[in-house]
């Protein structure tokens, strides 16, 4: 009877499971990491390195954690934990954006569904309620954040509602207060009609609307040219709602101008637009003839009624023609109306020639209640007041200036992210901070230039914003955040700046927060030195960019763990207008450098077809619910498999393509932990003794370990992914391991190649559990702990592996590139064979390799070509193959034939050779294992017949 050898092969042995089970085990190891302290030894054994900060940007707490969140949060905690193992002290604070108008929205709505105003509820109890949904909120995204994963400071991290820092606030912004870098001015800013304050940019989104557009017409009243007189100006316009606060018409000085007569009326227009004029007002007939033709710089001096001169008072005076180099002749009639009061170019050529804003239409968006025309009319955003049979329209076409009206032109248009609606360019009275006083626009400039941008193109784009950004206007009109702390004398308009003033305000904010400011006295922080009857408090809030453009300054510099500037700076691509600029601005202008040395931006997380997900498509992705489903693992490692720089995507069959790629990681951890089951200091072999398939492996370790450290340098987690991805599946599972079962099965105890293996395996452990670790948090923890089951021990705790320089091999590299080339024909070869089911096992087969290239020869000179191609024979040959020998196109010079090997199976090792059944004591297997089992020393059972 045949001897049963299963006892003395040396099978993996490992209690790490197969199926991760990350849903359930995932939490099991939160609590690990929270029993044992882990960040907390973190922090303690890393004190005395050298720092790395990565300055978080502070999500907004008012909702559920989404997907962008997710790929934020993860990305963050990868970037610190692998400069963590990479030797510094990398410390993560956590922070929230705590103000602004959608906490405040939240609290309204709750109000409006009581048909209560907010006005009604006292200011105190109303900012406290915003300040309990923050606070809930807070608790419930650090939950979640935690559960994926994420280290960092969650008992103690950064607030902006905190006390500490709502004063920390107020002071950096009393800094520009006595630098001379506030003021307050009318000018026009983005203005959301329904939440009755002015926006930011980067609280703005475009969206494509259809809109009404109509071409009016101003008579010609005075001109240096007498033609003109009596003539039409036309303008053309998409804002109809801005006609009744027209107070001037502008002219390009080098556009040609012509007046002609049409459907009974004489007009001026640009020349090159008056086909398109012509075809809008539904002329007929041959081209007029032209009246008059000149240059735009001949119209100065003109001047033009408003088609509502009738009304007197405000639309009795003259609109006079003024140059503007910003009219084209792109669309339109190439005369621009001009309303200061609702456009950038309109208020500063307004502005140069003495005409200032009137104020007409109020914060909610109606015609004040005074006005001659429309007076408490609106909404100026509705569509049906706009519309071409709206009271403007009806109006302008009883006087029968409105040329033409249609309600179908289609354009991007602004709109405010948080309630959707139209926004409108309004002049008012806000607070803002000087783009040139003190030179900040220029220090902010040529700090980005020092600043490392993550992708490079950031640099241009946020360049090309601070080049052209208007000055930063800093006030909203709302209840809900800090508020700017300001005294103005009422005789003259003057800022009060005392330092003894400033220090009162902040030292009561830091004992009652932003709060005192509203329910103190102004004599509190006035004092004895002035009369507060002489000042107004100002009551407007700071715009919560402005709150976040100041953590740098109570998160870096007031905790003694962190430093300033950051070293790095992380948010998505949005923030190159948001928080990365209002960071800049601020800093550079109360300190003169940038909070940072580096940028990094992420692209947005499209759905699996690349569209923008929204709750009507319904195609977004719920992190917690792919968690519960697949565990935080799998979040990670999409995150490090994503080219994040850009947009991205992700969707159920992405998802499931990261289950499959970590099961495969899984498993190549699996086969080492398996096999290393047992390995002691005795068995490691030095590399010098090693055959060359482990020289090559440890080669690799060495590539990857500059490869690695290069990608976590610059931020390519991306690549980093890849390189390991393609190391565990191609490399290792397809290739080093598939060769070396054989040896590490069947190879005697302590046998030359077993031993290198074993070592080479031990060395693959310790850089691959710790280059994983940053991504597959939870899993390289739970490995770690299968081979080293300490209780109190971490994956965590290390620092990456210190590949030594020997390992590298460039020549043996360069050989080893061709041995592979040459075995990837054999393994083709043999594909066949199995599938026409010639062979089952590789091992039935041998094979001759035909090769015309002598550096194949050279390549294969010391190795066995049957150990790499995992058959019982083969043969290399130096010269052409037999015809129907099998090639592959990409690699010339090779071809295989494959046979039968000749010989008996070895019941032990399952190799096909002639000597099985010709060694004494051991008929069944081959010399090889005879010699193993004999080194065993043990008895073997007879193996029981089926």
């Amino acid at each position: 009877m045949t001897k049963d050898y299963r006892t003395s092969i040396f099978l993996p042995k490992t209690d790490f499971p197969m199926k991760g089970n990350l849903p359930n085990r995932e939490p099991q190891w939160l609590e690990r990491w929270a029993e044992n302290d882990i960040p907390g030894r973190l922090r303690a054994e890393s004190k005395g390195r050298e720092k790395f900060i990565l300055h978080d940007g502070p999500p907004y707490a008012n909702g559920d954690i989404h997907i962008g969140h997710a790929l934020n949060k993860v990305l963050k905690d990868v970037i610190v934990r692998s400069r963590q193992m990479s030797g510094f002290d990398a410390v993560y604070v956590p922070g929230w954006d705590c103000h602004g108008l959608p906490i405040e929205w939240k609290i309204e709505e709750k109000y409006r569904k009581k048909k209560k105003s907010k006005d009604e509820v006292p200011l105190g109890e109303f900012r406290q309620e915003c300040r309990d949904f923050a606070a809930h909120w807070i608790d419930v995204q650090r939950e979640q954040f935690k559960r994926l994963g994420i280290f960092g400071d969650w008992d103690n991290p950064y607030l902006t509602m905190n006390f500490a820092a709502e004063a920390k606030i107020e002071e950096e912004l009393l800094k520009f207060l006595m630098n001379g870098g506030l003021y307050r001015g009318a000018k026009p800013v983005m203005w959301s009609v329904v939440e009755k304050t002015a926006l930011a940019e980067a609280e703005v989104e475009y969206q494509d609307v259809v809109s009404t557009q109509i071409d009016v017409a101003f008579e010609i009243t005075e001109s240096p040219i007498a033609e003109l007189v009596g003539a039409n100006a036309v303008i053309w316009t998409t804002t109809p709602w801005t006609i009744p606060v027209n107070q001037a018409l502008a002219y390009g000085p080098e556009v040609d101008y012509v007046v002609v007569e049409m459907n009974g009326k004489k007009v001026l227009a640009a020349e090159a637009l008056l086909g398109s004029l012509l075809g809008r007002v539904g002329y007929e007939g041959a081209t007029p003839a032209v009246l008059w033709k000149g240059k735009g710089a001949d119209l100065a001096g003109t001047k033009a009624q408003h088609p509502m001169h009738h009304l007197g008072g405000f639309y009795a005076t003259p609109r006079p023609f003024l140059p503007g180099d910003f009219v084209t002749t792109d669309a339109g009639t190439g005369l621009v109306h001009m309303a200061p009061d609702h456009g950038e170019d309109d208020f500063a050529l307004c502005k140069e020639h003495g005409i200032d804003p009137v104020f007409a239409v109020t914060d909610g968006g109606t015609y004040r209640d005074d006005w001659l025309w429309l007076g408490g009319q609106g909404n100026v955003i509705n569509k049906k007041f706009v519309a071409s049979d709206g009271p403007i329209c009806e109006d302008l076409r009883a006087t029968g200036q409105l040329l033409a009206a249609s309600d179908d032109f289609e354009h991007s248009y602004p709109h405010s992210w948080r309630s959707k609606a139209k926004v409108i360019f309004r002049c008012t009275p806000q607070w803002f901070i000087s783009m040139d006083t003190n030179n900040l626009r220029q220090i902010a400039l040529g700090e980005i230039e020092k600043v490392k941008w993550f992708p490079q193109t950031g640099q241009n784009r946020i360049r090309s914003m601070v080049e052209g950004r208007p000055d930063w206007v800093i006030s909203r009109q709302r209840a809900w955040g800090v508020p700017i702390s300001l005294f103005v004398r009422k005789s003259d308009g003057e800022l009060l700046k005392d330092e003894n003033v400033n220090r009162r305000i902040i030292e009561a904010m830091k004992e009652e927060g932003a709060d005192a400011w509203f329910s103190s006295e102004p004599s509190r922080f006035l004092g004895n030195d002035y009369n507060p009857d002489d000042y107004e408090q100002v009551m407007d809030i700071l715009d919560v960019w402005f709150d976040s453009g100041s953590t740098h300054s109570f998160v870096l510099e007031d905790r003694d763990d962190l430093q300033s500037p950051a070293d790095l700076y992380l948010e998505g691509t949005d923030q190159h207008r948001g928080w990365f600029q209002s960071s800049l601005l601020e800093s550079c202008g109360t300190r003169g450098h940038a909070p940072y040395k580096a940028v990094l931006t992420h692209g947005f997380t499209l759905d699996e077809k690349g569209l923008k997900m929204s709750k009507s498509l319904g195609n977004g992705v719920d992190p917690q619910q792919v968690v519960k489903q697949y565990g935080a693992d799998i979040i990670r490692l999409w995150v490090t498999s994503t080219d994040y720089f850009n947009d991205h995507r992700i969707g159920d069959n992405i998802i499931k393509g990261q289950v499959e790629a970590y099961r495969k990681i899984r498993n190549t951890l699996r086969f080492l932990l398996g096999n290393l089951e047992g390995f002691a200091e005795e068995e490691r072999l030095p590399v010098s003794e090693m055959p060359e398939l482990e020289r090559w492996v440890l080669h690799r370790l060495s590539e990857l370990d500059a490869l690695i450290r290069d990608c976590i340098e610059n931020y390519n987690f991306h690549r980093l992914y890849n390189a390991l991805y393609n190391f565990c599946i191609v490399d290792l599972s397809a290739f080093y391991f598939d060769i070396r079962k054989d040896a590490l099965y069947c190879d005697a105890l302590m046998a030359t190649r077993r031993r290198a293996s074993r070592t080479v395996l031990d060395a693959i452990f310790h850089c691959l559990t710790r280059w994983l670790a940053p991504i597959l948090a939870f899993t390289a923890d739970e490995v770690w702990q299968s081979r080293y089951p300490d209780d109190k021990d971490s994956v965590h705790l290390k620092t990456f592996y210190d590949v030594p320089a020997d390992w590298r091999d460039e020549a043996l590299a360069e050989k080893w590139t061709k041995v592979r080339s040459l075995r990837r024909v054999v393994t083709g070869a043999l594909e066949v064979e199995r599938r026409e089911k010639r062979i089952g096992s590789s091992l039935q087969a041998k094979v001759s390799v035909f090769v015309t290239d002598s550096g194949y020869v050279d390549a294969l000179k010391g190795i066995d070509l049957a150990e790499i191609s995992i058959t019982s024979k083969a043969d290399l040959v130096e010269g052409a193959a037999p015809a129907g020998a099998f090639a592959l196109e990409d690699v010339a010079d090779v071809a295989v034939v494959p046979d039968l090997s000749e010989g008996g199976k070895c019941e032990r090792c399952w190799q096909v050779l002639p000597e099985v059944g010709t060694i004494d004591g051991h008929e069944d297997i081959c010399g090889r294992c005879a010699e193993a089992v004999d080194a065993l020393g043990i008895e073997l059972p007879e193996k029981e017949e089926a």
